[in-house]
């Protein structure tokens, strides 16, 4: 069997059992298109440890790659494909994760105003349309790709909810949206209409000149364009510049902040802004609290208040 037949074999059982594997797909066929869709049984540990070590210096990227092709060899294997894996033994050591970053109001409101770089007399609508990307992202904390795979059909303006479909662990959820939000959102649908709707509601709400969906790549570099314009460059001390996921990190500690600062049970809440944020535990919501100085000012006001009212009561 060809590497390509392994992998529809494989694709299938996964979904059998609700694993859809949609970005896996594509890193997996990228795998066989590279190994030009040789014999599966074919398959050197040379050529496994090139496709995932790609261009450049190891990065994360290594390790989404392993563990995908880790899961199509179990599967060979158990079916006797092959006899042994080409995988490597041993996990290289990897850079440490970037560090998230918080975007203050300020760089907010310079990226709003800054996606006029990107606008076209050909395309119209793009510029307006990317800075409704970048509110909705701050204002309600979605995934990049939740928020491009939006369908028309998911946005309640009436009711100021979104509803996230099939989302990084298989689940569906709906998420409040606020005024603002609502009101940013309305304006694009009705920028929206003048598209083409190929798929009527369920088009995407994101979407090029055909009506097809916007893609995450031109999302991307356009942000780019938009956060040079915008002035907003890699802090002291780190060698990446803010990215656009950090739209989604800065929503989370702002929200804290915020309610450190109305005098709310933060504690209490945070499992609520986990399920708000699709995550399948607090771990993963804690990982974006890094310790802002909004944060610590805030959580220290929050003991020293503490510590008060304990003396006063001793």
């Amino acid at each position: 069997m060809k590497i390509s037949q392994v992998i529809e074999a494989y694709l299938v059982s996964r979904r059998s059992v609700g694993v859809r594997l949609e970005s896996g797909q594509r890193a997996l066929f990228q795998f066989a298109r590279e190994l030009a869709d040789c014999p599966f049984d074919k398959v050197t540990p040379e050529a496994v440890a090139k496709f995932l070590q790609g261009r450049g210096p190891i990065n994360a990227a290594w390790t989404t790659k392993f563990k995908l092709l880790t899961g199509l060899y179990r599967y060979a294997i158990s079916r006797g494909y092959i006899d042994k894996s080409p995988l490597p033994t041993e996990v290289p050591a990897l850079p440490p994760q970037l560090t998230p970053y918080v975007y203050s109001t300020a760089e907010l409101n310079r990226l709003a105003d800054a996606t006029k770089v990107i606008h076209k007399p050909a395309h119209p609508l793009q510029a307006a349309a990317m800075k409704s990307l970048l509110l909705l992202l701050y204002g309600t904390g979605l995934r990049v790709s939740e928020a491009l795979s939006l369908k028309i059909s998911d946005v309640n303006l009436r009711e100021s909810l979104l509803t996230i479909r099939d989302t990084k662990f298989y689940k569906t959820r709906l998420v409040p949206a606020g005024h603002r939000v609502t009101k940013e959102l309305a304006s694009h649908l009705e920028r929206r209409a003048l598209l083409p709707k190929p798929d009527g509601d369920d088009s995407a709400v994101f979407a090029i000149r055909t009506g097809t969906a916007l893609g995450y790549k031109q999302v991307n570099d356009w942000f780019l364009r938009i956060r040079m314009e915008a002035g907003i460059v890699a802090p002291p001390g780190e060698t990446h510049p803010p990215r656009l996921h950090d739209l989604r990190h800065t929503a989370v500690v702002h929200r804290v902040v915020n309610w450190y600062r109305s005098g709310n049970d933060v504690q209490r809440l945070i499992p609520h802004l986990a399920t708000y944020l699709g995550h399948v535990d607090i771990k993963s919501t804690q990982r974006y609290l890094r310790m802002t100085p909004e944060l610590l000012e805030e959580a220290s006001r929050k003991f020293a208040a503490y510590a008060n009212v304990e003396v006063d009561h001793a």
